[in-house]
Formats: structure tokens, C-alpha cells, sequence
């Protein structure tokens, strides 16, 4: 037996008509094509009705033919989907063939085609017949497609955003022009371009919204280290001012040009007390959020007191370097640098391993 679906998956025969679906046979099909062409000359769909009625008269000679309208629902693609199966069920379940049932699709353009898999799982389809005004066949398909990119997150944002950014060119140049500004625009527009380029080259926007969905969760969840990395930053840009400074200093005492570990001894010893404050209010940011989050072992605290050592060691270093410390200074701070670290060490690991073991164990 062949059975010739007529397929409107956005409803237009129920909205317009009230005829109720899936609609079985011959005659009824006609009827409600006729219907839909007086409630709707324009619709596409019964361009649909009307061919299903002449295949089932073009093959009806040669063996059984059925031909029954089905529907979709006007909310999606999905819930319209799912409607077109539980219709094309109904078909199935009120024929009765001695033979086995196989279907010939007809639809009004790309859009309605989206359903083929639907009916492929209850029927096999022998043929798919899109019916649509000749003159009209092309721009259907121009439009599904283009309303299919444009649903696409990705590459509705690969597309979208360079034209958007060029379209922006011109009212930017005007207004520029008005400002007395008028290559600011080509720079700026460039530079937007240039960026959007190279973020989609390298992948970086998954990084970028990582890092954008991190920060969205800290200010929901109230993490403490979101300020401490606000403050460390003033605290690294005061330091590298510090440095630069420090630098000036030595060079107005210097007679002639400074040797390259001069150099860095002064940045570093004008810059490192403000770095390792940096450093100290991370770590007990990120100790103090860990805590909240159930999730502190003791051996965090081992971080601020690193960073303290390691400040301490290259501040009395780089004071050696500048004739600031003397060689004694210099081991006694060493020595006292490494102690800290690891009795710091050795203590947190006693202090976790004791409140890991069980009491009475």
C-alpha cells in the first residue's frame, strides 16, 4: 500500500479551517483543500492537499492508495515535530493493508522537510515531493536558510558582529567628524575587527566566556577573592611605580651608566614589598573562600607564609646588590627564609594529619 502524506507543519489547515486532523481519504483531503483555498488563496499548503489528491489519483490504477493530511502545531520545531508523529500514528493505526505500508512525503518547501526523520521512524519513504510556486522556489529556500544561520549561535555571532561593527563605520565617522576626531574611528573600528578576528583565530572565546561566567558566579556567590584580586592589582601597579622610582634613585647617585643587575636590584627592591602584599592578599582570599566552601585543608596556609619568605629573600638580596645590606644581613635573612618555609611546612602537614586521624585511633 501507498500512502501519500500531506504535510503542514505549521497547522495553517487547523488554524484556518477548524478542520480537524490528521485528515484520511480522498474526497475529505479535497474537501479540505478547498477549504483552506477559501479561507486562504495565498497558502502554500494547499498547493500540498491538492498535489496529494493528484497522486493518489495518478497511482491509484496500479494498487492501493491512501492519502491523509497531517499537522504540525504553530509553537516550534520540535513541539510541531512531535505533533506530525503522534497524526502520522493515528494514519497507521486506521488502515488495515494486506501489503506493507510506504510513504510518499509531500511538503511546500525546506522548512516542512525538517519532519522527514519523524516519519522515516514509523514508515518507510519511497519519495519526497516538494510543492511550491515556481517563481517562489528559490527565495523559500534563500529565506529557510537564512532563518536557520541566524538561529545558530555560533555562526549567527561569526557573521553578525563583523558586519555589525563595519555598518557601525560610517555613523562613527560622522560623528567623529563632528567632534574634530576623525581618525579615531578608523583606528578604533580596526582595532574592534583586528580583535574579533584574532579572539575566533585562536579560540580565545571560549576562554573569554569562561572567564566571564567565573566572575558572574564570584559576584552571586560573593567570593572574597574577587576584591583581593582588585586590590592585588593596585597593589602589583604601586609596586611597579615603587620600582621605577627606586630605579630613578639609584640612577641620580650613579656616576655613569648602570650595569644590568643594578638595574634589576633597584626595581626589585622598590617594587617587591608591594608585590608580596599582592601576593599575601590573594592567597588569604582564596584561603578565606575555600573555607566558606567547605573545601580548606591546612596546608593553604603554607602560601602566605611562602610569599613572605620569598619577599623577605629578594628584598634583603636586592638591598645586597645596592649596598643597602650587608653580607651578614644577607644570611641571616636567607637562613630565617628557609626555616620559615619549612617549619611552616612540617607544622601544617602535623596539624592536617592530626585532624585527619579519627578520634580514639
Amino acid at each position: 500500500m501507498l500512502l501519500v502524506l500531506c504535510v503542514d507543519l505549521d497547522d495553517d489547515l487547523g488554524r484556518k479551517t477548524g478542520v480537524p486532523t490528521p485528515v484520511v481519504g480522498r474526497n475529505d483531503v479535497e474537501h479540505a483543500a478547498v477549504s483552506l483555498a477559501e479561507a486562504d488563496p495565498e497558502d502554500s499548503d494547499v498547493n500540498v492537499l491538492f498535489e496529494g489528491v493528484h497522486l493518489h489519483d495518478r497511482y491509484s490504477d496500479d494498487e492501493d492508495v491512501v492519502v491523509a493530511a497531517v499537522t504540525g502545531v504553530d509553537r516550534g520545531d520540535v513541539a510541531a515535530n512531535r505533533a506530525v508523529g503522534r497524526e502520522v500514528d493515528e494514519v497507521l493505526a486506521s488502515l488495515s493493508p494486506t501489503d506493507p505500508v510506504r510513504a510518499v512525503v509531500v511538503t511546500d518547501g525546506a522548512q516542512d522537510e525538517s519532519v522527514v526523520p519523524v516519519i522515516r521512524s514509523r514508515v518507510p519513504i519511497e519519495a519526497l515531493k516538494r510543492v511550491v510556486v515556481r517563481q517562489a522556489q528559490d527565495l523559500e529556500s534563500m529565506y529557510y536558510t537564512l532563518k536557520q544561520v541566524m538561529n545558530d549561535p555560533e555562526t549567527r555571532g561569526t557573521i553578525l558582529v563583523p558586519l555589525g561593527i563595519l555598518l557601525l563605520i560610517y555613523p562613527l565617522a560622522v560623528l567623529a567628524d563632528v567632534l574634530g576626531l576623525p581618525g579615531a574611528v578608523l583606528g578604533v573600528s580596526s582595532a574592534a575587527v583586528g580583535l574579533y578576528a584574532l579572539f575566533r583565530g585562536l579560540g580565545l572565546e571560549r576562554v573569554a566566556d569562561d572567564a566571564v561566567n567565573r566572575l558572574r558566579d564570584g559576584l552571586y556567590t560573593g567570593r572574597v577573592t574577587l576584591i583581593t584580586y582588585v586590590v592585588a592589582a593596585a597593589l602589583l601597579v604601586i609596586g611597579g611605580v615603587e620600582g621605577a622610582a627606586r630605579l630613578d634613585a639609584v640612577r641620580a647617585h650613579a656616576d655613569g651608566a648602570l650595569a644590568p643587575s643594578t638595574v634589576v636590584a633597584a626595581l626589585t627592591y622598590g617594587a617587591v614589598r608591594w608585590f608580596a602584599a599582592a601576593g599575601l592578599t590573594t592567597s588569604l582570599g582564596q584561603v578565606t573562600d575555600e573555607y566558606l566552601a567547605d573545601r580548606f585543608r591546612w596546608r593553604y596556609l603554607n602560601a602566605p607564609f611562602y610569599v613572605l619568605s620569598i619577599a623577605a629573600v629578594l628584598y634583603t638580596l636586592s638591598g645586597f646588590f645596592l649596598e643597602y645590606v650587608t653580607l651578614t644581613e644577607l644570611a641571616a635573612v636567607l637562613t630565617a627564609g628557609t626555616l620559615v618555609s619549612v617549619l611552616s611546612t612540617l607544622a601544617l602537614a602535623v596539624v592536617e594529619s592530626w585532624r585527619a586521624t579519627p578520634e580514639g585511633s
